[in-house]
């Protein structure tokens, strides 16, 4: 239940900017690796929660 605020945020964050975000990623004749960029960011962040949710739960 604690999730769900910062999971709407993400959402509303997404909707509003993703028009931008899919211009600069896809606009042709640019750098070859933008889309690796934005992967490359989405795994890091989602490694990064999971390690944090992880790291939450062990018992000594």
């Amino acid at each position: 239940m604690k999730k769900q605020g910062p999971l709407l945020l993400l959402v509303l964050v997404i909707y509003i900017f993703s028009p931008t975000l899919l211009d600069w990623v896809i606009h042709p004749g640019l750098a070859w690796y933008r889309p690796y960029i934005v992967w490359f960011l989405v795994v890091i962040v989602a490694f990064i929660l999971q390690f944090r949710s992880t790291s939450d739960k062990t018992v000594l």
